[in-house]
C-alpha cells in the first residue's frame, strides 16, 4: 500500500522522524510529502524542508520524499496512494486532524487517514516551537535531526 505523510515539517522534528519509522512498517511505500504553501511564514523554502528530509530518510528503502501544493487528496490521487498518515500529539490535534480527514473523505472515499500517535517523549515538539527556541537563542538540539540543527545553525548565522 502506497501511504502519504504530508506536512510542512519546517522544520522536521524528531516527532515527524518518529512517526516516519512508524509509518514504515504499514506501507509498502510511503511517500514524504512536503506541502508548499505560500500563505505560511516559513523558515525553510520547500527544496530546503525535502533535501533535509531526504538525507534524514537516506538508506530506509520505502520511504520517498516529495513536495506537492494543491490538495492533498489531488496528490495522493496522482500518487495511487490509499492512505494518508496523520501524527497525533494530543487531543487538541485531534479535532482538526478529524475535520480534515473528514473532509479528503467527502472529496475521495478510496483514500483513508491513519491517525499515528505520537512517541510520548515527543508530545511537546512542534515546528513552531522548535523555531521559537532558536529564534530566542535556545538549544533545540533535543528536538531534531542534526541535518536540521545544522541548517537551523546555518540559517540563523545568515550563511
Amino acid at each position: 500500500m502506497i501511504a502519504i505523510y504530508p506536512g510542512s515539517f519546517d522544520p522536521p522534528t524528531l516527532g515527524h522522524i518518529d512517526i516516519i519509522h512508524r509509518a514504515m512498517g504499514i506501507a509498502t511505500t510511503l511517500i514524504v510529502a512536503v506541502a508548499i504553501n505560500p500563505a505560511k511564514s516559513l523558515m525553510f523554502s520547500p527544496d530546503e524542508r525535502v533535501e533535509m528530509l531526504a538525507a534524514i530518510c537516506k538508506g530506509m528503502p520505502n520511504v520517498q520524499v516529495t513536495q506537492f501544493s494543491g490538495l492533498l487528496v489531488d496528490f495522493a490521487r496522482a500518487q495511487g496512494a490509499k492512505a494518508i498518515i496523520r501524527g497525533l500529539r494530543a487531543v487538541s490535534d485531534f479535532e482538526y486532524e478529524f475535520q480534515m480527514a473528514l473532509a479528503n473523505r467527502l472529496m475521495d472515499d478510496s483514500i483513508e487517514t491513519l491517525f499515528i500517535s505520537t512517541n510520548a517523549q515527543y508530545s511537546c515538539l512542534s515546528s513552531s516551537l522548535v523555531k521559537e527556541i532558536a529564534k530566542l537563542g535556545g538549544d533545540p538540539s533535543a528536538m531534531v535531526h542534526k541535518i536540521v540543527l545544522n541548517k537551523m545553525l546555518q540559517k540563523s548565522a545568515g550563511l
